[in-house]
């Protein structure tokens, strides 16, 4: 396992750099802008602590592109980090970045079964916690 360890820290690498590049196009490529319309019927109203606020669909839209931005800056940062496992693996705070990784990775995986039940679902949420779980063991091998 551990002479695969190199090999298997940059395929995962490869993999997040180029998943985190295309989750950029994402809105686009899943034509977000017919799934959620900017206009329509009035959307609940965001509660606040001392009152609401109107959230409108244009807001939704924008607050997509928004979680998505964040979410492929951080699959991308995710692969960068695996592609440079030399630089902080052994590192002191090597452990908590393969940790933090695996959380990301175990989270992502979780969350698959938002989008659905099937075949292919619950194949992703596999992969994702195959990832997670490998970084988890990475972050205590000394």
């Amino acid at each position: 396992m551990l002479a695969l360890l190199p090999n298997l820290l940059y395929l995962c690498g490869a993999f997040a750099v180029i998943l985190g590049s295309l989750h950029f196009f994402f809105p686009l490529l899943f034509d977000f802008d017919g799934a959620i319309p900017r206009e329509g019927a009035a959307l609940k109203p965001f509660p606040l602590l001392l009152g609401q606020y109107k959230t409108t669909r244009a807001d939704i839209y924008g607050l997509v592109w928004v979680m998505n931005g964040a979410a492929s800056f951080a699959i991308l940062t995710v692969g960068l980090l695996d592609l440079l496992w030399t630089i902080w693996l052994r590192s002191p705070y090597g452990p908590l970045i393969a940790i933090w990784i695996a959380f990301f990775y175990l989270i992502r995986s979780g969350s698959q079964l938002a989008l659905g039940k099937r075949r292919g679902d619950w194949l992703i949420l596999a992969a994702f916690a195959a990832l997670g779980a490998f970084h988890l063991i990475i972050g205590f091998i000394p």
